[in-house]
């Protein structure tokens, strides 16, 4: 008998039928005396919007490199065959991973009636304990860490079945099930090679591109200079540069012939002109010159670049002319995107007041997309790549709503 396969899954939300989608997955082995043997888990891309992450803790750039469920189902169906499926809440880990597999026209032996619940056993061997998997843990002395990681999980419902085998002896009650799994035939797929993805293997901060940007490349006009310190204006409206965002700037760089040491020049010039803008009433504050040293960070740019841009933008008459910077106007047309802090309506709200049109998806008249995270994955985010359209966090919303008045 091989045993075990407890599983955990993270999803974008609660309904595995509709457009809800794993995005990790994670399965532990336990033997047939409750003995761990092996553990794996990988975060998956599921080219859509990744729902809570306030509950799962899981980002859009976390994902984006992950593999995607048609590329782990070869490996997860040979860690599940032959083994007794097992999780907390076992009907819904059950309903996700059959759902994923029905997209790809397989249908695999998951059945929560012939696997095991941990958290409907919680009422015969946790007596008085509630059903949550804390609760649960807590009661049964399992340690829990890192809730809602599906691989933290997944080994926490490990410790709550060695516990339940400790309790009920060998062998267990349940040992036809243990037979019945040797015996379900799972579909063959072709095997996949590919490197599992764990949370936090992403740069927070992909700002890189520089290094992309080609050593030397003809000498470009300022009028192509401007061209490209509008888009890094927007590229930055939320201090924050994305990877999708990085990949633009690289590649609008090479088709205006502008070389990595053009590209400083720029970003030198893009820091004195927010200096010029923070000096203009004559007095820099704290929260100001923070502004400053943050983005010269993501410019690739260092403290003396800071000082040169302050020293220059106090004594500079006024902003470069020419220069121009994102603002919305009345009447532009905005889209929100993802599980925002507050309500989506309220968003919606806050910008109608302001006199902005409220979009229901993208089209090439949105100027701006507000998204909960600047990573988004979405069809709306997609789209507003793929037409160049800004997209930004709330905080940068803000920021822009406030100079509409």
């Amino acid at each position: 008998m091989q045993g075990y396969a407890v599983v955990d899954v993270e999803t974008t939300g609660l309904y595995a039928g509709g457009t809800d989608r794993v995005i990790e997955a994670a399965v532990v082995h336990v033997d047939p005396f409750g003995t761990v043997t092996g553990e794996w888990a990988t975060l998956v891309n599921p080219q859509r919007d990744l729902g809570p992450t306030g509950i799962h803790g899981i980002r859009a750039i976390d994902v984006r490199q992950a593999p995607s469920f048609a590329a782990i189902a070869p490996t997860l169906a040979r860690l599940l065959a032959r083994r007794v499926t097992v999780a907390h809440n076992l009907p819904f880990d059950a309903r996700f991973l059959a759902a994923e597999y029905a997209r790809l026209g397989v249908t695999p032996p998951l059945d929560h009636r012939s696997g095991l619940c941990t958290m409907r056993m919680a009422a015969e061997f946790l007596p008085g304990s509630k059903r949550a998997l804390a609760a649960c843990c807590q009661a049964a002395g399992v340690p829990l860490e890192n809730r809602h990681d599906a691989l933290s999980d997944a080994r926490a419902a490990a410790g709550l079945l060695s516990c339940y085998l400790g309790k009920v002896g060998t062998p267990p009650p349940w040992t036809d099930l243990l037979w019945r799994a040797l015996a379900m035939p799972w579909p063959a797929l072709p095997p996949v090679d590919v490197a599992p993805v764990r949370r936090g293997c992403a740069s927070a901060v992909p700002n890189d591109f520089l290094a992309r940007l080609a050593e030397r490349l003809p000498r470009s006009s300022d009028a192509v200079v401007d061209s490209y310190l509008a888009l890094l204006d927007e590229a930055l409206l939320d201090r924050y540069i994305s990877v999708t965002e990085a990949e633009r700037l690289v590649a609008v760089a090479h088709d205006l012939g502008i070389d990595r040491a053009s590209a400083l020049a720029a970003h030198r010039l893009y820091l004195r002109t927010l200096a010029e803008a923070a000096w203009a009433d004559g007095e820099l504050t704290p929260e100001e010159l923070g502004d400053i040293r943050e983005v010269a960070a993501l410019l690739g740019l260092d403290d003396s670049d800071v000082s040169d841009a302050l020293e220059e933008g106090r004594t500079s008459p006024g902003a470069r002319e020419g220069t121009t910077r994102f603002r919305l106007r009345p009447g532009d047309v905005v889209v929100f995107t993802g599980e925002m802090s507050e309500p989506r309506d309220v968003f919606e709200r806050r910008a109608e007041a302001a006199g902005l049109v409220i979009g229901s998806g993208v089209t090439k008249k949105t100027a701006l997309v507000v998204a909960a995270d600047p990573e988004s994955l979405s069809g709306k985010a997609r789209k507003a790549s793929t037409y160049g359209i800004p997209i930004v966090a709330e905080s940068a919303f803000d920021t822009l709503l406030a100079d509409l008045f």
